[in-house]
């Protein structure tokens, strides 16, 4: 059993060591700006959502600061002032916040409300209810 772990590790041996390649001096790394907004705060942590439409930034003003994509605020949520990282689920439907003053970790659950301006558009019921129920029907 011996033997043949020894052999397969010195089978192994050389594979492994001309996988690992140093970059040389004459490799350059070339980036572009994709995204820069201003935010209303010193940020501590960030994360974005796995579909990349949403970025959530953890500020110094005890808020997480939410983005879309392209820079437009889509709000804010204020937490305790001793939350210092910040996680979330992939969808970005869950936050994920860490206090190191009171040693606490809480789940939030985030949603986005859109409000649709239905004015002179055809209606059933109240006019003035309080709740639009909005069917698009008319898509293929």
């Amino acid at each position: 059993m011996k033997k043949t772990l020894t052999l397969c590790a010195l089978l192994l041996l050389p594979s492994l060591l001309g996988a690992q390649t140093l970059p040389s001096a004459n490799q350059s790394v070339d980036w572009t700006v994709q995204a820069q907004w201003k935010i209303d705060a010193k940020p501590l942590d960030v994360v974005h959502s796995l579909d990349n439409k949403k970025v959530f930034i953890l500020a110094d003003d005890s808020n997480v600061h939410i983005f879309s994509a392209n820079g437009d605020k889509l709000g804010r949520i204020p937490v305790d002032k001793g939350v210092t990282a910040i996680d979330i689920e992939p969808r970005g439907n869950l936050v994920y916040l860490i206090n190191g003053q009171d040693n606490t970790f809480t789940s939030l659950t985030v949603s986005f409300t859109t409000t649709i301006d239905v004015t002179g558009s055809p209606f059933l019921g109240n006019e003035n209810a309080p709740i639009v129920l909005a069917v698009f029907s008319d898509f293929q």
